[in-house]
């Protein structure tokens, strides 16, 4: 759809039709530098509610140091955009820019908001396909609802994901109101699918093989009802799961924290992913 150059590197954003969504999807790609000369590490990014493929981009401040550390950055759609499903924007913590990283098997829902195999699978084919990207050397981070993604993915799929991290995730889904919402709407009332997509859970049943990085403001207003990072961090330690988890005082739940953090998550990542 477009392309800029960024920090010496481009910047592009892609339109595709989408086998798993059935209708058109976009995502964003940052390319940096080092991969005009060969394949790259790459890296993909979750938005929260509410977001597009653009906010990531435009908002977290990452191609600066994507560019020098020789990352690729990827980042999807929250949701399928058409066809429109009637009832989708009646809540903007539900349906359109909500996806919430799963398969729903719930009409009429599940024709079409298939996130967690339009990312783990459609997705990841595309980039290695298109783009100048090491498959292989893949790592997944996101923010609120993307956080609660790229840990419930990673978890899921270690032998995709080889590093991950999150900023201010929905950490244990089943236990807040909007994991509530969206799994009841998106699941049914079938509280065990529910688990398969609650880190929570999940890292109670598996641990990650990396380390996980987590950052979260201690300021956010969404973190003692929605978020719950306190319940991930207590069943991580009970499973064994390496976790670094840094509360950041007086950070809240937006851009500005993330963008404060970014360059260390960059970081985290790299080192797990470069040779």
């Amino acid at each position: 759809m477009s392309e800029h150059a960024c920090c010496g590197g481009v910047q592009r954003f892609y339109r595709h039709a989408s086998h798993e969504t059935r209708g058109p999807m976009k995502f964003s790609a940052y390319l940096p530098p080092q991969a005009r000369s060969g394949k790259v590490p790459v890296l993909y990014f979750l938005s929260g509610l509410t977001c597009t493929e653009e906010t990531f981009c435009i908002k977290s401040h990452a191609q600066k140091s994507a560019a020098d550390l020789g990352l690729m950055l990827i980042s999807p759609d929250t949701s399928p955009r058409e066809p429109r499903i009637p009832g989708d924007a009646e809540h903007w913590d539900f349906g359109y820019s909500a996806g919430f990283y799963l398969d729903a098997v719930q009409e009429p829902w599940s024709a079409h908001y298939r996130m967690y195999s339009y990312v783990t699978r459609e997705l990841r084919e595309i980039v290695a396909a298109h783009l100048p990207a090491r498959p292989e050397a893949s790592g997944i981070f996101g923010h609120s609802m993307g956080g609660h993604g790229a840990l419930t993915l990673a978890l899921r799929n270690p032998s995709l994901y080889k590093s991950v991290s999150a900023f201010s995730p929905i950490a244990a889904p089943m236990q807040s109101p909007w994991g509530q919402k969206a799994f009841s709407r998106y699941l049914g009332a079938d509280r065990e699918l529910w688990r398969h997509y609650d880190a929570t859970e999940l890292v109670s049943r598996g641990t990650h093989p990396a380390s996980i990085l987590i950052d979260q403001g201690t300021a956010d207003q969404y973190l003692a009802e929605e978020l719950l990072t306190e319940k991930f961090a207590a069943a991580a330690a009970k499973a064994g799961q390496r976790l670094t988890l840094r509360m950041q005082p007086g950070y809240d739940h937006g851009y500005y924290f993330i963008q404060t953090f970014m360059a260390d998550h960059l970081r985290h990542h790299a080192d797990q992913l470069l040779p």
